[in-house]
């Protein structure tokens, strides 16, 4: 009885710590979590490595997803961008919001767009800033009923590297191509922000000169179907994902499930 207790005690203390807003604080409430699961197992056996394989419970859970459902998922070798109505404010109440923010840093409206595949749906609304020579862009991906939103601003450069800064907060689940360098600002308070985090990353890299004025309108779908079939390339080469059974679609590999792996470990040690 007396080791529940104490198993229960670090469990509401670190839940409450959980409960606060401050970053540092968050992350104890996490550790005491952990502490919580080491005891469950220690306290009972009063043997460390029953603890610490507790706690191997907690970073042997994305096998279950990896294994039940993503070793599953066959995804297009080429994703075509067509024209999309804008969703409606059930599925993505801040649309409005977001969009007089972009527009309110002077990016001008272009397009709305997206593909659809198999259960997962992803919306763009593009826009485009003349003067600054950049693309901004609101996202909204959506699969099994679970959205997340993102902002984006990406600039090219004349030598064919592609500079883009995101508010995304996870890591990639493929690699990303090598001449697309992305910055992630997932603490970023505004849309301001952002741009103000991509106009420093443009000085830390000195390409000033090479900015591409801004494309043609009708030319950002296409240069976005691009990229994401030079993405898809790249990870078959390097071996992440292989052809499915169909010539149109592509699978992760087992070294694609241990890469996706260690990338879902990684957020949820960062965001914790």
């Amino acid at each position: 009885m007396t080791e529940l207790l104490i198993v229960l005690g670090v469990v509401v203390f670190s839940v409450a710590l959980r409960s606060f807003n401050h970053r540092m604080t968050r992350k104890l409430g996490a550790l005491g979590v952990l502490a919580a699961t080491f005891l469950a197992f220690y306290l009972p056996t009063d043997s460390v490595l029953a603890g610490v394989g507790g706690l191997m419970i907690w970073f042997m859970l994305p096998w279950v997803e990896l294994l039940t459902r993503v070793r599953h998922v066959r995804l297009p070798v080429r994703r075509q961008l067509e024209q999309q109505p804008p969703p409606g404010y059930s599925r993505f109440p801040a649309l409005t919001e977001l969009t007089d923010e972009v527009e309110g840093a002077g990016f001008e409206y272009v397009a709305d767009t997206g593909w659809e595949w198999d259960g997962m749906n992803q919306f763009y609304r593009l826009f485009q800033h003349e003067e600054e020579k950049a693309e901004a862009a609101i996202s909204l991906m959506e699969q099994d009923g679970v959205g997340w939103v993102s902002l984006s601003v990406t600039s090219r450069l004349s030598d064919g590297r592609t500079i883009r800064t995101t508010d995304v907060p996870f890591s990639s689940p493929m690699k990303i191509s090598p001449d697309v360098l992305t910055r992630q600002k997932p603490l970023s308070e505004s849309f301001g922000d952002l741009v103000g985090s991509h106009h420093d990353w443009l000085k830390e890299l000195g390409v000033a000169d090479l900015l591409v004025k801004t494309v043609e309108p009708e030319s950002l779908t296409v240069l976005i179907e691009k990229e994401t079939g030079q993405q898809i390339r790249h990870n078959l080469d390097a071996g992440l994902i292989e052809p499915g059974e169909t010539a149109e679609t592509v699978r992760y590999s087992w070294r694609g499930l241990f890469y996706l792996y260690f990338q879902l470990v990684k957020d949820m040690v960062r965001m914790c």
